[in-house]
């Protein structure tokens, strides 16, 4: 699908297309209300509308971002909801059927994720779960009974740990898909703090994208 970006707004990428695919694949997203968290340019909120979901809120923290994902959706007449919000507390007594999430989760030398800049988009401090983490812990409050979370992260960045979080929450977890990748610019860049960390073997030049799936009981 293409889509209008700008400057510092995560552009869609094999995440971002892995995620798209267990989505259209499941037909999940029929007749629920839906929640994108980390929307970016819109483009997984904007195909949860074309799959027929009921209602389809699409958060960032950025305001260019959502700037841009209302405007994507706008173009094509798709009826989402765009919100900036700097927390998913404000979200707290709300619920959907689904959560869907593309979230920062690439470890950084850096202990804590920017503030600011494009970078926010995908630093996610030294283990890259700095984002990841309050999914975990947050998300499966905001489910109906039988909700389902489907979130796609890097094997960089832990996913037994997710999986584990996530059924420590009480969702039943699993791993629904998976691809490798080359890297891109942003992991061709710390190839070496990868390796002296241990997170990749020496000459390691791919990752593997997970999609993870927490269904509450």
């Amino acid at each position: 699908m293409w889509v209008l970006s700008s400057p510092g707004v995560y552009r869609p990428q094999g995440d971002t297309y892995l995620l798209e695919h267990v989505l259209k694949r499941s037909g999940v997203c029929a007749g629920l209300d839906v929640l994108d968290v980390g929307t970016g340019t819109g483009a997984l909120a904007m195909v949860a509308a074309r799959c027929g979901a009921r209602s389809v809120t699409a958060v960032d923290v950025s305001a260019r971002a959502v700037l841009t994902a209302w405007v994507n959706a706008r173009i094509r007449g798709l009826r989402v909801e765009v919100q900036r919000v700097e927390s998913l507390a404000v979200l707290a007594s709300c619920r959907f059927d689904l959560v869907l999430s593309n979230p920062p989760y690439i470890p950084s030398s850096v202990s804590a994720p920017p503030l600011r800049g494009a970078a926010r988009a995908w630093d996610a401090g030294h283990d890259g779960r700095a984002v990841l983490d309050v999914l975990c812990s947050v998300a499966p409050g905001m489910l109906r009974r039988s909700g389902q979370l489907l979130l796609v992260q890097s094997g960089l960045s832990d996913v037994d740990e997710t999986v584990n979080r996530l059924r420590s929450s009480g969702l039943a977890a699993s791993i629904v898909a998976r691809r490798c990748q080359p890297f891109g610019p942003v992991l061709r860049q710390r190839v070496r703090y990868l390796e002296e960390r241990g997170l990749i073997e020496v000459g390691q030049r791919t990752e593997e994208l997970v999609v993870v799936r927490g269904v509450k009981a």
